[in-house]
């Protein structure tokens, strides 16, 4: 049975695709980092994903390095959160600098010392327009460092798997759907606050892809933006 170190931060995406990796008869290992987001609530929701597949869970502490992070919403507590108004990103300030390359050097690592065949990270068709280290060309280029830097310690025919990347946030719904995937136990919300705020970008593209998927959104949100008003 390969093992996959899979990079689950307790999200829609992360979590229905360690559904389905574990669906293909794979061994998953869980891991969560934990860079000091102010949404790190959302690893309670891996690790319950983790449970359900019976899989190991771990959490990476890196709340020191995410320290260094200002200017983003998610690690500067001086930044807020913005209000999603629909109309694009524009100039986010909901981005971690080299976010995703941080977190596969720990999992490549990671995979190294659990003799893993391969590293998986939940990245979707959205997430190539306004985060640059999830672009097929950056996976392509960071699996190619890591089979240098590994070369001798890790499995020969070590992989970086991207299993959603071709995926919109409605066919991950969709997914998930097939799959089994309890939606409430996953988190979205960049405040984490006790419920989904519903402004913020991440809970708004958690409303239309339900809504475009046709499936009825069981989370519980502060506000709600009826469809018509989305514009």
């Amino acid at each position: 049975m390969p093992k996959i170190i899979a990079i689950v931060s307790g999200g829609m995406d992360s979590v229905t695709m360690a559904h389905h990796l574990a669906q293909q008869g794979n061994e998953v290992h869980l891991l969560s980092v934990d860079y000091g987001q102010r949404h790190r609530k959302e690893h309670t929701f891996a690790a319950a994903a983790a449970d359900r597949l019976g899989a190991v869970h771990q959490v990476a502490d890196l709340r020191a390095v995410g320290a260094m992070f200002r200017g983003s919403s998610l690690t500067d507590p001086t930044v807020d959160v913005p209000e999603q108004t629909w109309n694009g990103y524009g100039e986010s300030p909901n981005i971690v600098p080299n976010r995703n390359a941080l977190l596969l050097a720990v999992a490549f690592a990671i995979a190294v010392v659990e003799k893993a065949e391969a590293v998986a990270i939940g990245s979707i068709a959205g997430d190539v327009a306004s985060v640059p280290d999830s672009t097929p060309e950056f996976l392509e280029s960071f699996i190619a460092m890591e089979r240098l830097a590994t070369k001798g310690y890790a499995h020969p025919d070590l992989a970086l798997l991207a299993p959603l990347s071709g995926m919109a946030k409605s066919g991950v719904v969709l997914l998930g759907e097939k799959l089994g995937v309890p939606w409430t136990s996953t988190w979205t919300c960049f405040r984490g606050e006790e419920t989904h705020c519903g402004r913020c970008a991440p809970c708004w593209e958690r409303q239309e892809a339900f809504h475009e998927a046709g499936v009825e959104d069981p989370t519980g949100y502060q506000t709600t933006t009826p469809q018509e008003d989305r514009s």
